[in-house]
């Protein structure tokens, strides 16, 4: 503790959404400002990961915003982008509540300090007697490996600004999540052809998204975890919505998928049976991975791969929960996923 250029009671990383329902929790239970928590957030500005969605991707479009608590998202212009929407809210609601958030600050390590955590950042260094790691996984965009060699542009979801650098271009998107549909629709205006590729054909839901949907798909990913395995994105198991827009395209014959093709050639793409499709973009539409390297000093990978939760608490660390990781990694979980780490972390501190 004597080598730490700060000392509080519990430090969160990341003020997405479930870092900012942490911190009102936090701040509920009557731990203040920097001497009971603080936040430590690597973004510019409020935000979390919906300040770096593409600007097409207005709130009508988004499966849902689930509220913070204590504060109702309200009935926003649904015309407008969601990262300015969301990113508005976020800062509304830490004025409101006076959270202790710090930014920019990147977290580069956690590491055990005897009966404390240190959290460790290239400036400071905090001392802690918890650590809410909510990093969410923005940061770290998923490319899987197929082998052989394109010459064309590759680009992930994270990189999209607009369906215009698409035009006229021979695109393939690999992914079968949301995202995937929704920039296909976009793109199509503009691309001169557009192949679709996923590993596992789609599941069409006729049905709006709700939060009972989003439950369901939380639960299949909360097994996983409880067993120590990697989580898969909350995402990945969502399903897919027969909106209106979806509804049109498909009659107009467009999102036909096809298999995952089996390797690259420097014009395009290629399958098992030397089927082939020219391509001038590839937009890999596969999701992401949770942003926990700042936690490889604690040795927290269990043998299946993952890190083993009891809830939020981190079995091999019950100094350290984990929201925004697997399960809670929606806005669906996040909350609820804040207010149990606050509860067990009261437990643990005695207060």
């Amino acid at each position: 503790m004597s080598t730490a250029d700060h000392a509080t009671d519990v430090v969160v990383i990341g003020a997405g959404q479930a870092g900012l329902s942490a911190a009102y929790h936090l701040r509920r239970a009557g731990f203040v400002n920097d001497s009971g928590f603080v936040v430590l957030d690597h973004g510019k500005r409020a935000g979390g990961a919906w300040q770096y969605r593409w600007p097409s991707l207005v709130l009508g479009k988004v499966h849902g915003i689930h509220d913070l608590p204590g504060m109702a998202f309200g009935t926003p212009d649904v015309t407008r982008p969601a990262s300015e929407v969301v990113s508005e809210y976020f800062a509304r609601f830490e004025r409101t509540f006076d959270l202790p958030v710090r930014r920019p600050v990147d977290v580069t390590a956690v590491r055990t300090a005897g009966e404390r955590l240190l959290v460790e950042t290239p400036a400071e260094t905090w001392s802690a007697r918890a650590v809410i790691s909510a990093t969410g996984t923005w940061d770290r965009p998923f490319l899987p490996y197929y082998p052989g060699r394109f010459a064309g542009r590759q680009l992930h979801t994270a990189d999209y600004r607009g369906a215009e650098e698409f035009r006229d271009r021979r695109v393939v998107v690999v992914g079968g999540g949301t995202s995937a549909v929704q920039l296909q629709l976009e793109i199509a205006r503009v691309a001169r052809s557009i192949t679709w590729v996923t590993r596992r054909p789609p599941v069409w839901l006729d049905e709006p998204f709700s939060e009972d949907w989003g439950r369901r798909a939380v639960a299949k990913v909360e097994r996983r975890v409880r067993e120590g395995l990697p989580p898969e994105s909350v995402v990945s198991v969502t399903d897919l919505a027969l909106t209106p827009e979806v509804r049109a395209a498909r009659a107009a014959g467009q999102l036909d998928r096809k298999p995952m093709f089996d390797h690259l050639v420097p014009e395009g793409v290629v399958w098992a049976d030397d089927s082939f499709e020219p391509a001038d973009v590839i937009l890999w539409a596969t999701g992401f991975r949770a942003s926990i390297d700042h936690l490889a000093p604690l040795h927290l990978r269990a043998p299946g791969g993952g890190i083993q939760l009891d809830g939020t608490r981190v079995v091999a660390e019950p100094r350290l929960h984990l929201v925004g990781y697997g399960p809670s990694a929606s806005t669906v979980g996040a909350n609820r996923a804040g207010r149990a780490a606050v509860h067990e972390i009261r437990r643990l501190l005695g207060k």
